[in-house]
């Protein structure tokens, strides 16, 4: 279990750092845009992210 907890982390690491690399320009854009957004609606979006991501794991396995 801890092992593929790692690799998936690992695996955010890899999609973060691609989108950083492919696109460094369109990811500052990103963050000048979330920076003027409340840190209420952030939270919401992340809890948000956060349930689509547990929906689809527990779909995947």
């Amino acid at each position: 279990m801890p092992r593929d907890f790692y690799a998936a982390l690992c695996l955010v690491l890899v999609i973060e750092g691609l989108v950083l690399f492919a696109a460094p320009q369109g990811w500052q854009a990103m963050m000048r845009e979330a920076l003027k957004l409340e840190p209420r609606r952030l939270r919401v979006f992340g809890a948000i992210a956060v349930g689509i991501g547990l929906i689809t794991l527990h779909w995947v396995h």
